[in-house]
């Protein structure tokens, strides 16, 4: 009879061992998540607050894969209604970007930069320099972004989509630059014409371009102080 109370209390010690020995390897995994979904949160808030624009590209075109993972960035982009009406036209003809970029800096009435109001110094504007004859800054990847002539958000599906793809472009060590109003950038008879070769529907327009490319510079373009009273809580 002790025999058996001794076997019993042996085995329920064993199995109360055993539980605890689960017990602390679970925990050790769910501490384990915690620390990776933190460092996974904190690279995600890390990545959004270091992106800069970049104008400064070298001459060399970025890896397909690189790019088919920024393109699938935009195509997950929140959209009004869920509609995914943006088109993405990806275009890395040197000769074709070239040209639109002039053709952009010519319709482009920006005001020229001061002293104390600029857009950048270390990653000059066509606002800041005169001389930049060319609105795309020689990315080797331009990618226009078409939304629909009769829909009120394309351009905001447009600007969502292009930020989910520089910040994709910079997890990736690619330099990214947002240019907006790109329908003038097709205002001119050789605009006309490459959209005909591509292929675009004539119901809808260009509302935004992402440049993409290798920056040229190995420092990252400081960012400008934040404005102070633009949250307003109440």
């Amino acid at each position: 009879m002790l025999t058996n109370l001794f076997a019993i209390a042996g085995v329920y010690g064993d199995s109360r061992q055993a539980r605890k020995v689960e017990e602390g390897r679970e925990l050790a995994h769910f501490r384990k998540e915690v620390t990776r979904m933190t460092d996974a949160k904190d690279a995600v808030i890390d990545n959004m607050l270091t992106r800069r624009t970049i104008r400064r590209f070298l001459d060399r075109q970025i890896g397909e894969e690189e790019l088919q993972t920024v393109l699938e960035a935009g195509l997950y982009a929140p959209s009004a209604g869920g509609r995914q009406g943006v088109l993405f036209v990806v275009s890395q003809n040197r000769e074709v970007n070239e040209k639109l970029g002039r053709i952009k800096r010519a319709n482009s009435h920006v005001r020229t930069s001061t002293d104390t109001v600029y857009i950048s110094r270390e990653q000059p504007s066509i606002a800041d320099d005169p001389g930049i004859m060319n609105a795309f800054y020689d990315a080797p990847t331009v990618i226009t972004l078409f939304v629909p002539k009769d829909f009120l958000y394309g351009p905001y599906d447009a600007s969502a989509a292009a930020e989910n793809m520089l910040l994709a472009a910079h997890a990736l060590g690619i330099g990214g630059c947002f240019i907006g109003s790109a329908w003038d950038s097709f205002h001119d008879p050789f605009g006309q014409e490459v959209l005909r070769e591509w292929d675009v529907r004539t119901d809808y327009y260009a509302a935004v371009h992402v440049l993409l490319g290798y920056p040229k510079d190995a420092q990252a373009p400081k960012a400008k102080e934040r404005r102070e009273g633009r949250i307003i809580r109440r």
